[in-house]
């Protein structure tokens, strides 16, 4: 059996540079609500999915459906570009 270095996943889910993002870019953002850990080797993360508004030397903001999140640059952990959300079906709508 042999070993395999390469983790598909790792691959999938490498940093976007966030200086290439252009307002209007749908996006995911991981990050840290702390700025310090809760404890040693932990993190409190949360994620932020919308469109891209502004990206500033110190911040990324986004546009999400409870409304804008201003993330520091130093609290991301990962960042992607995502497909467009699909269209929302009206309320009440059967399967």
């Amino acid at each position: 059996m042999t070993k395999c270095n390469h983790h598909p996943i790792e691959a999938e889910t490498q940093m976007l540079d966030l200086d290439q993002l252009q307002p209007g870019d749908r996006i995911v953002l991981r990050y840290r609500l702390e700025a310090e850990p809760i404890r040693p080797g932990s993190a409190a993360l949360t994620d932020a999915l919308g469109e891209t508004v502004e990206v500033g030397k110190l911040s990324v903001s986004i546009q999400t459906r409870k409304g804008l999140v201003v993330v520091p640059r130093q609290a991301i952990t990962h960042a992607k570009r995502v497909p467009p959300a699909p269209p929302r079906r009206p309320r009440g709508h059967a399967r």
